[in-house]
């Protein structure tokens, strides 16, 4: 077991999970519903907001953290959050504690989001920290990278219907998914924008906290960090129904892969 954690990327790779659900994230993997050939016309009726998902993280069978993936109203603005935090156990030698944050102007509904106004990612695994926000200025066409680290600071160009690597999980949700038909969104991120591939692969019925359910399973092709690391493939189950939970959660790694598996909540 020690060993294992002994694999830097591993542990990284929980997120774009739990990301992340992110997505969790997750997930964390979609939001960007104009400019990217998604269509309202086509989207469920989705998820209800306030919304609050805890998960387990496991490595091979062995419970590694816990996550949790969440979404509400603050004002004028919705607030997306993922977090992912190693077990005790493994903390002793290799802790983990995530964060991601992104908040939004809230569209015409509390269902289909708007635009993001702020990411922010902080990550302490192990050793390795990262501190990083995007600052969306659309009505310039640009976003700010910071590195906090680093003192960082750079613009680039964007268009007005780019979103983050957290909230695009929410969009997602609120689509009309069909087998065999992929979806392309818009992500800043990582001092780029990339054009990501959501494979929607098949449907599966699983067993779950919320007992044995059919699922539509997602694979997003990411390119950036968001709630999943860019390496190795990334899988999303959610329900094939009206609220698109997101129950199970999982990304390969070097060794074995880690899974993100819905445990309680308020949805």
């Amino acid at each position: 077991m020690h060993h294992s954690f002994k694999i830097r990327t591993a542990t990284g790779r929980w997120r774009k999970k739990t990301a992340v659900v992110a997505w969790p994230i997750f997930f964390a993997v979609i939001c960007f519903l104009m400019g990217c050939g998604i269509f309202f016309a086509e989207a469920a009726r989705a998820f209800s907001i306030p919304e609050h998902l805890v998960y387990d993280l496991t490595w091979t069978g062995i419970k590694a953290g816990t996550a949790t993936l969440q979404v509400v109203i603050d004002g004028d603005v919705m607030r997306v959050e993922s977090t992912a935090t190693s077990a005790d156990w493994i903390s002793v030698f290799y802790r983990v504690e995530d964060r991601v944050e992104t908040v939004l102007e809230k569209g015409k509904s509390d269902i289909f989001l708007a635009q993001p106004r702020n990411y922010r990612l902080r990550v302490r695994e192990g050793r390795h920290r990262r501190d990083k926000e995007i600052i969306f200025d659309y009505p310039r066409k640009k976003a700010v990278f910071i590195n906090h680290l680093d003192a960082e600071k750079k613009e680039y160009t964007i268009h007005e219907k780019v979103f983050d690597p957290l909230s695009v999980l929410y969009y997602v949700r609120t689509l009309k998914l069909e087998v065999g038909k992929p979806v392309f969104v818009d992500i800043f991120d990582s001092k780029k924008l990339w054009n990501v591939e959501v494979q929607v692969l098949r449907k599966e019925r699983i067993r779950s906290v919320m007992g044995d359910v059919n699922t539509i399973v997602i694979k997003p092709l990411l390119k950036s960090e968001g709630i999943f690391h860019r390496k190795g493939d990334v899988y999303i189950w959610l329900t094939d129904d009206e609220r698109r939970i997101p129950v199970r959660m999982q990304s390969k790694v070097a060794v074995g892969s880690i899974t993100a598996t819905l445990v309680s909540g308020t949805y």
